[in-house]
């Protein structure tokens, strides 16, 4: 949801003119779908990098406007909290050095971000969840000056009619609290990655999307600790599903977060259009703008967040075309492991999307999902089921299976055979190793005894040094 909005209070009549509007441009999407209007210019990667600012004391750090400021990188956004921001790559196409290019424009643009944050007696951290954000930390005074966040917890505190948002999570140790406002999404960052597809394979990139979540997943978990407490290898996936929820019944179609309710079958339209039954409109901002540009659409969409979502947006010559956002990745531990991450999916679903028959045909939705919440739980040890639905453990599933198909996509699409063997070996040793970064905050904090404030610091240390975490010192701890 990074489109700005002018005000924050909206009328009855409002509301009714914007789902006017917004009806007519999913009439008009459903047709030039149909018509196949939208770019076939397909493979064209992008990111989006969040990240924590935090003090010398290891504490997040509110600034985030005034070094926003001070950085005055266009490629550098605001995010949620004052305490987090948000690095955008330069969208290029998915071929040749791709994967280095990458990789250096993150660590030139980190670098800048870094020398400006130390000019303001501050630090830059890529991780999943701070282990030091209090849950005090995490209030509307700490919230970015954008009217967009402002009218969305506003609206999302009204439908909710005072209630609290409810975080409960059930993991190694349990949380359950109570929060007055959408603020808890702050302590979420992702690496999210965006995938632009030729409008002929957008149905089967969507669903190998879907498909790769949970191997993808199970890999690269890094937000074990929240508020102290040890629960998911990946903590931010149920956050974050209860820090916007606006209904309490446990159906997964009705929920703001999910991994949505199936796979697409003739069009991303479906999703668009599920959205539009399902979804009240949050933000009802009314823009003078051609339907062609689906302003109000984009808008609706963006905030419903699917951990796999399907976005539009436009070619340099104004033609629409689709993109699918792979949101299930955490921030860090370093660039390289990002990237590796990056590699394992831009790989993986192009070999899904290239095989004779659909993957989607041997693996249900409902088994897909069920692979997702058990890697978000249990990372390299969760139990998965492949195709066939016959079971694995994900450790097994990588090393046997994923990684040999992701190669394989990555070299169909002429990606530098160097650059594979680099990621994808970081993958390969990471999963042998069993050293993820969610595996080695836990063994670091068990081992030493330590605190969040030496955790965070002993983290830092490592990231520092740029490399991979399955080389952080082994210390694997069950």
């Amino acid at each position: 949801m990074g489109q700005e909005i002018s005000q924050t209070h909206f009328n009855e009549q409002t509301f009714k003119e914007y789902n006017h509007r917004l009806q007519n441009e999913a009439e008009l999407l459903q047709t030039q779908l149909a018509q196949g209007y939208f770019s076939n210019v397909g493979e064209i990667c992008g990111y989006e990098l969040e990240f924590w600012l935090i003090d010398h004391n290891y504490f997040p750090s509110p600034i985030n406007q005034a070094f926003l400021t001070r950085l005055n990188n266009p490629l550098v956004v605001p995010e949620l909290s004052c305490f987090n921001a948000e690095l955008n790559g330069v969208p290029l196409p998915l071929s040749g050095d791709v994967l280095s290019e990458i990789f250096k424009e993150i660590s030139q643009n980190w670098q800048q971000c870094q020398e400006v944050a130390h000019g303001m007696d501050s630090m830059l951290m890529m991780i999943g969840i701070l282990p030091t954000v209090r849950q005090k930390d995490l209030s509307l005074a700490n919230m970015s000056d954008l009217k967009r966040y402002r009218a969305l917890n506003e609206q999302v505190v009204m439908r909710r009619v005072g209630r609290p948002l409810r975080i409960r999570i059930k993991g190694r140790e349990n949380l359950d609290i109570h929060h007055p406002d959408v603020m808890m999404e702050a302590a979420a960052t992702s690496f999210q990655l965006h995938l632009q597809c030729a409008q002929r394979n957008a149905v089967r990139y969507f669903n190998a999307s879907i498909i790769a979540a949970g191997p993808l997943l199970a890999a690269a978990g890094n937000s074990p600790f929240l508020f102290g407490a040890d629960l998911w290898d990946e903590t931010r996936v149920p956050l974050f599903e209860q820090s916007v929820e606006i209904v309490d019944e446990a159906n997964f179609e009705n929920h703001r977060v999910s991994f949505g309710q199936d796979y697409a079958r003739e069009s991303l339209f479906e999703c668009f259009a599920h959205n539009i039954a399902t979804h009240p409109v949050l933000l009802p901002m009314l823009v003078d703008t051609p339907p062609q540009q689906f302003e109000h659409l984009r808008l609706h969409n963006g905030t419903i967040w699917r951990w796999i979502r399907p976005l539009i947006g436009f070619d340099p010559d104004g033609t629409p075309h689709l993109r699918i956002e792979q949101r299930v990745l955490p921030a860090g531990p370093t660039i390289v492991d990002m990237m590796a991450n990056a590699a394992l999916y831009f790989g993986l679903a192009r070999f899904l999307v290239s095989m004779h028959d659909a993957p989607e045909s041997r693996l249900s939705f409902k088994q897909a999902r069920t692979n997702f919440y058990a890697a978000a739980r249990e990372g390299l040890h969760a139990q998965m089921g492949w195709w066939d639905e016959r079971a694995t453990d994900a450790k097994t599933l990588l090393l046997e299976e994923i990684l040999p198909m992701a190669r394989q996509g990555l070299r169909s699409l002429k990606v530098d055979r160097i650059d594979i063997d680099h990621y994808l070996g970081i993958i390969e040793k990471r999963t042998q190793s069993g050293q993820t970064g969610a595996v080695w905050q836990r063994a670091y904090r068990q081992k030493y005894q330590a605190d969040n404030l030496q955790l965070v610091a002993a983290y830092l240390e490592r990231q520092r040094t740029g490399a991979p975490v399955h080389e952080w010192g082994y210390q694997h701890v069950d």
